[in-house]
């Protein structure tokens, strides 16, 4: 399973998403019958990962590039440098629409083949919720 693939904080309650699943944990308890009222809000769905160009024998060949460290969430275009090989070329990123990298060079995924998360831009609809009461 990849990362988390959206996360977002909205009137005390976080969500968040793990392929299909969604989960709704409450961070703070409410009062019995106090309702959050139903929102709209932008979140970022996984798109896919990037592992770092390699060489044949499966060592790194290239670092992310200066231009796109340390700018998640910021949108990247088609054409645009993702990489800097060792000898100094760029890069540039071939996909086929601007998508937002995140978790760019997290030292904690070099292991896992993970340069950087590509996610996308959604909107997304949250239903009003009301707690139970006994």
């Amino acid at each position: 399973m990849t990362p988390v693939r959206s996360l977002f904080f909205h009137l005390g309650i976080v969500m968040i998403s793990l392929g299909s699943k969604v989960e709704l944990t409450c961070v703070e308890y409410y009062l019995p019958g106090m309702e959050f009222p139903a929102f709209e809000t932008e979140t970022y769905q996984c798109a896919g990962q990037v592992d770092f160009p390699r060489s044949s024998d499966g060592e790194i060949s290239a670092v992310v590039h200066p231009s796109l460290q340390d700018k998640d969430f910021s949108l990247l275009r088609p054409g645009e440098p993702l990489f800097l090989s060792l000898d100094g070329q760029s890069i540039h990123y071939s996909g086929e629409k601007p998508l937002y990298p995140v978790f760019i060079n997290e030292a904690a995924y070099y292991e896992k083949k993970i340069a950087l998360i590509l996610a996308e831009k959604v909107r997304v609809s949250v239903p009003a919720l009301r707690r139970r009461t006994h």
